[in-house]
């Protein structure tokens, strides 16, 4: 019989001993098992990919991506010299140089070596300095292991110190931003009170400089049971005012502005995202939404002016519907023009709209479809570069190029990543699989030019498939040389497929919610679809196919393992969910109920019994011999999903005797897995050696 919520603790997590994640006892199990783990693979053969992939991370001819503010290009580095590395600056005049000059604001491990903690670089936030002025001052965010919980302290940028009496705010999962020099606008989840279910932050306080946060004045706030409360200033010369979002769930949400001292809601059904920028507001909604008369489909965008609205409603334009075959992916303005990017079968498109001239459209051009194509503005309060943006182009064997364009003319290259990996002889393209229920799943296929169709070919399939994350074409140079560079037993080079499954955003938010709660399965038979496509083309066979995916992509893996063994020869399921009985109780996890479900309503966890990896293994059994070889890996510091789930799916399956099953927990990384270069080299290679020794 299924257990319902109400049973015992004991009685359904029998692994509850696990959970508690720095106890002795669950931390002797785990270094038994990751010592397991690391004296099986990390031999020669792994040291050497390591160093591969290590040196593609370290290479100092890679493009240093930038951030314009004032008149200086900002970047946050790390390589073999500077491990925790170094947030720098340069001119234009030097970045597009072929060897910038930089001036060195921080060094990390200088900085790490000084307080005797290895803090690690998170973001920064600038003071907005007088008209005519340098910025002079910055918040910095500091992680103290690689999670989501930072410090954030005040930082001077013409002394280049940290300020010893400035702004400093304890570690916890905060967002601040600058009101004024002496005031920050700060959510923080620092004590029980101003803490969702969630663990993010409830409140937002106004912080003047020498107050204690808990006395600062709340500016606004949540309910306890929804995901977070986000507010930040907006800073824009004319349009100076908070703006909050009450984040509902994950889905759901209620945007506002607070302008002298006075709560303005946008009103508009919670399923609508809402954007400003300047006098705009933009509208993107999840449903199909009926506003004065007027249907405006799923996945569009509409634009108004956001005084308009807040007096009557008025929207100016619905400037983008989708079609079957094409879905909005993201948007930015430049002074004059808003640019749009677009999927069309997983293909970028970018249209450009005038803002002056009633939103007129164009679209830059671009040149291959399997490649991936992403935009920004650079600058656009700056006069020089208004109508100035950035274009990223990349593709699986392509490496990335960064473009800067003016609207209206021909960009220019401004640096190209040079190959980290031989290429030569593989070709990309992009097939179709038929899902149970006759759908149409596309794929991505890197293979040798001259693939032979007689099943002997080894694979690596990789995975996502929820929260409408859209997996595209990108340069991984790290791939490269951890999977593709190798050569299998029978002399042939690997394959490599990227998945586009439902729950992911790549046909907009149905493709996004055709796989939620109950029809959560759609995203599994989509990926055993491709698996069985591949089989059915000749392209492999199962001793020969691997899969892989990390976070929502590792509980795609531990259904891919408790559900569908038969398909694969190995799988590598990385900071994953496993157990959805206990997942909203266990670090962030209570902010997907959206996603999955609440397994404390009885009639959700019957849906959600059946994607639990965990509960699957016993509901549904295979024989023991019948599983594939499994990497379960995770880190003691990811406090996002947190590493208990992983601990106890591998637990299981080592107690039901199922052969081949290895576990790793390094303690830093936090949910992204690693640190800094050569973590994630450690990282990445560990999941490559594994998959790689079963289906070579």
């Amino acid at each position: 019989m299924p257990s319902t919520p109400s049973e015992s603790l004991e009685t359904t997590n029998p692994y509850a001993w696990l959970e508690a994640t720095h106890d002795d006892a669950a931390l002797e199990w785990v270094r038994a098992q990751t010592q397991r783990t690391e004296a099986e693979l990390h031999d020669a053969d792994f040291s050497q990919r390591v160093d591969a992939i290590r040196r593609v991370l370290d290479a100092q001819d890679r493009i240093p991506m930038v951030t314009k503010r004032g008149d200086y290009y900002y970047n946050f580095w790390r390589d073999a010299e500077h491990r925790l590395g170094l947030w720098r600056r340069t001119t234009w005049d030097s970045y597009r140089t072929e060897n910038p000059q930089w001036e060195i604001l921080l060094d990390m491990d200088g900085y790490a070596l000084q307080q005797g903690e290895p803090w690690h670089f998170a973001g920064s936030a600038f003071l907005r300095p007088a008209e005519g002025q340098p910025h002079r001052r910055a918040l910095i965010r500091l992680s103290p292991d690689g999670g989501d919980q930072v410090r954030v302290r005040e930082f001077d940028l013409e002394t280049l110190r940290f300020i010893d009496d400035g702004f400093d705010l304890a570690v916890a999962k905060t967002s601040a931003s600058w009101i004024d020099e002496n005031t920050l606008l700060v959510a923080s989840a620092t004590n029980e009170s101003d803490t969702t279910r969630s663990t993010y932050a409830r409140t937002a306080r106004k912080l003047t400089r020498g107050t204690a946060l808990e006395d600062a004045e709340v500016v606004f706030e949540v309910a306890q049971e929804h995901v977070a409360a986000f507010c930040y200033f907006d800073s824009a010369p004319g349009f100076e005012r908070i703006v909050t979002t009450d984040a509902i769930d994950f889905y759901n949400s209620r945007t506002g502005v607070i302008l002298d001292g006075t709560h303005h809601n946008i009103e508009v059904p919670t399923d609508v995202q809402v954007s400003l920028h300047r006098q705009w507001v933009l509208f993107a909604p999840q449903t199909d939404w009926e506003h004065h008369a007027e249907l405006i489909p799923a996945g569009s965008l509409a634009i108004g002016n956001l005084t308009d609205f807040l007096n009557d409603g008025r929207i100016q334009k619905v400037i983008f519907q989708p079609d079957a075959k094409t879905s909005l992916q993201g948007m930015d303005f430049t002074a004059n023009y808003l640019l749009v990017s677009l999927l069309h079968d997983v293909a970028a498109q970018i249209r450009v709209f005038d803002l002056r001239e009633n939103f007129a459209e164009t679209s830059l051009p671009l040149a291959d479809p399997m490649l991936s194509v992403s935009v920004g503005a650079v600058d656009d309060e700056d006069a020089a570069t208004a109508d100035d943006y950035w274009m990223t182009v990349t593709g699986f064997t392509t490496p990335t190029t960064l473009f800067r364009g003016s609207i209206g003319a021909e960009p220019e290259v401004v640096k190209r990543s040079p190959e980290r990996f031989d290429a030569a002889g593989f070709s990309v393209t992009q097939h179709f699989a038929r899902s149970n229920d006759g759908t149409r799943v596309p794929y991505f296929q890197v293979a040798d030019a001259r693939l032979k169709l007689d099943g002997e070919n080894s694979v690596l399939m990789d995975g996502y498939g929820g929260f409408q994350h859209s997996m595209t074409p990108g340069y991984a140079p790290a791939m490269g040389a951890g999977w593709l560079s190798r050569r299998s037993g029978n002399g042939r080079l690997p394959v490599y497929v990227m998945t586009n499954i439902r729950g992911g955003g790549e046909y907009g938010p149905s493709w996004h919610r055709a796989a939620l709660r109950e029809n959560r399965h759609r995203a599994y038979e989509d990926f055993a679809a491709i698996a069985e496509d591949l089989v059915t083309r000749g392209v492999t066979r199962r001793a020969r196919l691997a899969a892989t995916g990390r976070s929502n992509g590792g509980l795609l893996m531990g259904n891919m393992i408790a559900g569908y063994p038969q398909l694969f020869g190995a799988i590598s399921c990385g900071v994953p969910l496993l157990d959805m009985q206990r997942y909203t109780q266990l670090a962030a996890g209570h902010s997907w109920i959206a996603e999955y479900g609440d397994p404390d309503v009885p009639q959700d966890w019957v849906f959600l019994r059946t994607f639990s990896p965990l509960h699957r293994l016993d509901d549904q059994p295979h024989p023991t011999d019948d599983y594939p070889a499994s990497l379960i890996w995770t880190t003691t510091t990811d406090d996002r999903v947190g590493p208990s789930q992983a601990r106890k799916m591998a637990a299981r399956m080592i107690d039901k005797g199922i052969a081949n099953v290895r576990y790793h927990e390094p303690e830093d990384g936090g949910h992204a897995g690693s640190t800094d270069n050569e973590s994630t080299a450690r990282m990445l290679a560990t999941s490559y050696e594994f998959l790689w020794r079963q289906v070579r």
